[in-house]
């Protein structure tokens, strides 16, 4: 493939011409959330002009990425109605094309804001009450408007590309598909669905509803992508479709440019944790921090325990294991996980939340394998990732939501420098053969190269 440089300095590729236009329903790129990240590394080296989204306005903020793609669509008031009188109460999106040169954050309201007041009613007590009686679907509609579908077909896209977290969301890829009329791919991030019966007193009926509506959309469609091998098996068998899985992949030149080769544990050691900090998640945090602080106790170690979050959990000034560091710089990731000795990737033990977590696999999961630090997975036995980690021995597992055990696990760690190294060694190779960006990005290209 030829490649050479444009004016503006950026790579192109004589064979870019020749990739697909793909409409990208549901989600913008990014990289602070998951399906933006995936996106993001899905299509890198795709030519951004063939390249179109059409999301949410509440998706489009200061860490939406124009340099994947410039061609947005903000969902807003005119394809998204609430009926009267919820139609006074809910904030009106700006619907249309947004300009990244002219506005790079566009702000996505028309009119103000509103008063705090009506944020903290609506917040506290409109939505959990909507939610509560199960009506919240009842409330508002989407739709195509003429002007979405005079962009969608000023843009000729060759295939559309999409991802939902809501009925919602699935209704409005379900519009898409009908009236673009071209080959169809969705890709499941997570098993929210499944949360749907547990949703107030119509819980029920929502998860039959939607699950039928899903059954539509992928009966339809002419490739379904998962984010988990396990999710491929269990959806198998749940809408009797063939799933692809495409978890993250990474630039392993920027990944591992710091790759650890040097096992022997530093003067003081740390733990590291990067991410966010959400209920369930800050419960997992605190049960490490107590496992740090009682190895400390017992063994005299001095292991420090680094919170790599954006706010710093209410609790961390109890223990003296426990350093807030705050947010890394994107560039400078592989450094901070390749420098820490050990790197822990816990999940919400709850139940609500093991419903929605169970068949995914988090981004950063990729990036810490990559570093080559020996990483702990702290997560249910039942969740693909454990599932993942058993079955490339890439991680020390603890499936128990215990202090104790962890300690235990901890404690082992630091005492065997073989151990250390093999599970660096399972990592590195299991990201470099399975998660290289190189290789799962020519995949997803033939892929979808071969749907026209």
């Amino acid at each position: 493939m030829s490649t050479i440089t444009t004016a503006n300095q950026e790579p192109y590729c004589a064979e870019k011409k020749k990739m697909p236009k793909v409409l990208i329903i549901g989600q913008p790129f990014n990289n602070d959330t998951g399906g933006g990240i995936t996106l993001s590394n899905l299509f890198a080296g795709w030519d951004r002009e063939r390249l179109a989204v059409v999301c949410s306005g509440y998706l489009i903020n200061d860490n939406t990425s124009y340099d994947r793609c410039r061609n947005y669509y903000q969902i807003g008031h005119l394809e998204h109605r609430w009926t009267f009188p919820f139609s006074v109460l809910k904030r009106k999106y700006y619907s249309g094309p947004v300009n990244p040169v002219a506005n790079p954050a566009p702000s996505p309201l028309i009119g103000k804001d509103g008063s705090s007041w009506r944020k903290k009613l609506i917040t506290e007590h409109f939505h959990p009450l909507m939610s509560f009686l199960g009506i919240q679907d009842f409330l508002s509609s989407v739709k195509l408007s003429p002007q979405l579908c005079r962009w969608i077909d000023q843009f000729e896209p060759d295939v559309v590309y999409a991802q939902a977290t809501s009925r919602q969301g699935i209704l409005f890829c379900k519009m898409v598909q009908e009236y673009v009329k071209k080959p169809f791919v969705f890709h499941m991030m997570d098993d929210w669905p499944l949360m749907l019966k547990e949703e107030g007193i119509l819980g029920r009926y929502w998860e039959k509803k939607v699950h039928s509506e899903i059954q539509d959309l992928f009966d339809n469609a002419q490739l379904l992508l998962s984010i988990s091998d396990r999710m491929a098996i269990e959806y198998k068998q749940r809408y009797g479709k063939n799933f692809i899985t495409f978890h993250n992949p990474i630039d392993l030149t920027f990944w591992s440019r710091y790759r650890k080769t040097d096992f022997n544990l530093k003067k003081r050691p740390s733990l590291l944790y990067a991410g966010r900090v959400g209920i369930g998640i800050n419960s997992s945090l605190q049960t490490i921090a107590k496992a740090v602080r009682q190895l400390n106790e017992e063994t005299g170690a001095d292991l420090e325990f680094l919170l790599q979050t954006a706010e710093e959990p209410a609790w961390v000034k109890d223990y003296d294991c426990v350093r807030h560091t705050g947010l890394v710089p994107y560039d400078e990731l592989p450094k901070a996980f390749a420098q820490a000795d050990f790197l822990i990737l816990p999940y919400d033990f709850s139940s609500k939340a093991l419903q929605f977590i169970r068949l995914s696999m988090p981004t950063k999961a990729t990036e810490y394998m990559a570093s080559g630090t020996p990483l702990i997975v702290f997560a249910p036995e039942t969740t693909a990732l454990v599932n993942y980690a058993k079955t490339h021995q890439c991680a020390r597992i603890l499936t128990e939501n215990k202090a104790e055990n962890l300690k235990e696990i901890l404690k082992e760690l630091m005492l065997q420098p073989l151990l250390r190294q093999t599970l660096s060694e399972k990592a590195t190779e299991t990201v470099d053969h399975h998660h290289n960006a190189v290789e799962v990005q020519e995949h997803f290209r033939s892929l979808i190269g071969s749907l026209i």
